[in-house]
């Protein structure tokens, strides 16, 4: 398989791929502000919470490499208007916040030189991006145990190498267990309203050469009914300190589903999506995305003119639906508020 490098940084712009348009093609956008960054971010150009936070790095590292700046403080406060720009384009995923914080932290922390301070922004840019995938690389072989030989897997939305600066999440567990023999197929439902499943899922495990089957979103629950899967697995965006987990709309229904069917549901994410500070997922902000997103469709109306929408981005798990939670440094099972304090190296609360 070709490796799919959905971004990368090119010392003064980042090179990249346009998801909006997979998979009938493959183009690539260049970017040198991180005002575009922003607008890419927004536009679903790039998404999946941890290329969210690669991508805000890297565009925050343009800032500063474009800073004016001579100036120390000045220098740091127009890093943080920037930061501010790119941390409003989707609140719900917390690798974005969480990548940002980690620049400016390098930024503060560099010599009164600001050469040394925009450098050190780039430095941590590009150490976030690797982290990322050797975080996922761990974390797909931790997964791969818990699949049983020969089973059928269930997924929603993307959450794979288009989402990650690696091999993914969720779908990094997938490609894993198929590789070990642990998998015979995967079925991915469509995830309106954006289709992320249909087009981008269906475009990596073709790509991965894996046996899969789109279905509607409303085919899960007669799936499961028919004893044709053997597990749910997932991503996340956010996860809350006792374990409920913020992730693409249409999960927390599959999460209800697999538990009425004694499947086991798992979440699959790197401890940078975990939110020790968020108590509970109540306190998750959820996205609300444009209603024309769920009235058209490719740009054609599908509904009538003047009719309210409801689009909401994400939902949100309770922890008490969720079998196990894979990270990149092991398996956190309930009490998840002891479980992932200790995988994050945190004493709990």
């Amino acid at each position: 398989m070709d490796e799919i490098r959905p971004i990368e940084w090119l010392d003064g712009s980042i090179r990249l791929l346009d998801q909006t348009r997979l998979p009938h093609e493959e183009v690539y956008l260049t970017l040198t502000d991180h005002h575009q960054v922003a607008a890419a971010i927004s536009e679903l150009q790039v998404r999946g919470a941890p290329l969210i936070g690669i991508a805000a790095a890297y565009g925050l590292a343009l800032a500063a490499q474009a800073s004016p700046a001579a100036d120390r403080e000045d220098f740091l406060s127009e890093l943080r208007a920037a930061a501010d720009i790119l941390e409003a384009t989707r609140p719900t995923a917390v690798n974005l916040s969480w990548a940002l914080r980690r620049l400016l932290s390098a930024a503060a922390a560099a010599p009164d030189i600001a050469d040394a301070a925009r450098q050190a922004v780039v430095t941590e840019a590009l150490r976030i991006h690797r982290e990322d995938a050797a975080a996922e690389e761990q974390l797909a072989r931790h997964g791969a145990q818990l699949l049983s030989t020969g089973g059928a897997a269930l997924t929603i939305c993307n959450t794979g190498a288009l989402a990650t600066g690696g091999g993914g999440t969720a779908l990094g567990v997938i490609r894993a267990a198929w590789e070990e023999g642990r998998l015979s197929r995967v079925y991915v439902c469509e995830t309106r309203p954006l289709l992320q499943g249909a087009r981008l899922t269906t475009w990596e495990l073709q790509r991965l050469g894996i046996p899969h089957t789109l279905i509607v979103d409303g085919a899960a629950g007669l799936l499961l009914q028919r004893g044709g899967v053997d597990c749910v697995i997932v991503g996340a965006d956010r996860i809350a300190a006792n374990g409920d987990v913020a992730n693409k709309v249409g999960t927390y229904a599959l999460a209800v589903l697999a538990r009425q069917h004694d499947v086991p549901f798992y979440v699959a994410a790197p401890t940078s999506s975990v939110d020790l500070a968020t108590a509970s997922g109540d306190e998750i902000p959820i996205e609300e995305r444009s209603a024309e997103e769920v009235t058209s469709f490719a740009g054609v109306p599908t509904a009538p003119e003047g009719t309210a929408a409801l689009n909401p981005a994400f939902d949100v798990t309770p922890h008490q639906y969720v079998t196990a939670i894979i990270t990149e440094r092991g398996v956190a099972r309930p009490t998840y508020s002891k479980s992932l304090s200790a995988l994050s190296g945190v004493a709990a609360r």
